[in-house]
């Protein structure tokens, strides 16, 4: 029986442009043995408040019910191994809170159930969002809008504007930066992770280091966690070099 990864978007295209593009080089029939797809969920928190009001209710359904997702309805829900769901932080949405992603972040926690969720800061585009210099310390304002898909673009190098064209060793590039990034955010220093760590801890340092202070975030981009998540940190070396 084919197994199947399942990513699940708010988004209908950025998201599905990286996830196309991330599977020539990860999480594939050749270096996994296992089938990636995509969907989309519509507005996270309304899939939140259904999934809370019946605990016997499974995510799977409630995805292939949507048009947009008529490329699943050959996929039986017991050929789906892991679910993962990405997320952007968008702190200036009407209906985003820090509580409220919070709670998100506790009930999306396992990928084997209805889902394991990740989150970019400030959106996806935080992934290409790579200047020259200064990675370690860029921030974003966190609760305002500020034209941040075109701020991304015309501040990264210009090798990562196409997130179509990333080449492998642009993505070894990209997880090693974000990787060191995330350690600086939750343990100090500028250098990779020797632990994983969990997406509620992200949060939490975001809000204790960035935005209860500066109502800011540490540009940080959901995909390579999820790489190390997925693979180990026993892995690190071949993701980043």
């Amino acid at each position: 029986m084919v197994n199947y990864i399942l990513f699940v978007f708010e988004g209908q295209v950025t998201e599905h442009d990286i996830m196309n593009n991330l599977k020539k080089y990860y999480l594939n029939t050749e270096t996994d043995g296992v089938y990636l797809v995509s969907s989309n969920c519509g507005d996270i928190y309304s899939l939140y408040g259904k999934l809370q009001k019946d605990e016997d209710l499974d995510i799977f359904p409630l995805l292939t019910e949507k048009k947009v997702n008529a490329h699943l309805s050959g996929i039986k829900r017991r050929q789906i191994s892991e679910i993962y769901l990405f997320f952007d932080y968008d702190g200036h949405a009407p209906a985003a809170t820090d509580k409220k992603l919070n709670e998100l972040l506790e009930h999306f926690v396992d990928e084997t159930e209805n889902g394991k969720l990740y989150v970019s800061y400030p959106m996806v585009e935080s992934l290409k969002h790579v200047p020259e210099t200064g990675f370690e310390h860029l921030t974003v304002q966190a609760k305002e809008k500020i034209g941040y898909k075109g701020l991304a673009s015309n501040e990264c190098k210009k090798e990562y504007i196409s997130f179509k064209k990333l080449s492998h060793n642009d993505w070894k590039k990209l997880n090693l930066l974000h990787l060191k990034k995330l350690n600086k955010l939750v343990n100090g220093t500028y250098e990779l992770p020797s632990q994983l760590n969990e997406q509620t801890v992200i949060l939490q340092k975001q809000i204790q280091t960035h935005i209860s202070t500066n109502n800011e975030v540490a540009v940080l981009s959901s995909y390579p966690v999820f790489l190390l998540d997925y693979y180990g940190v026993d892995s690190i070396e071949e993701l980043t070099q």
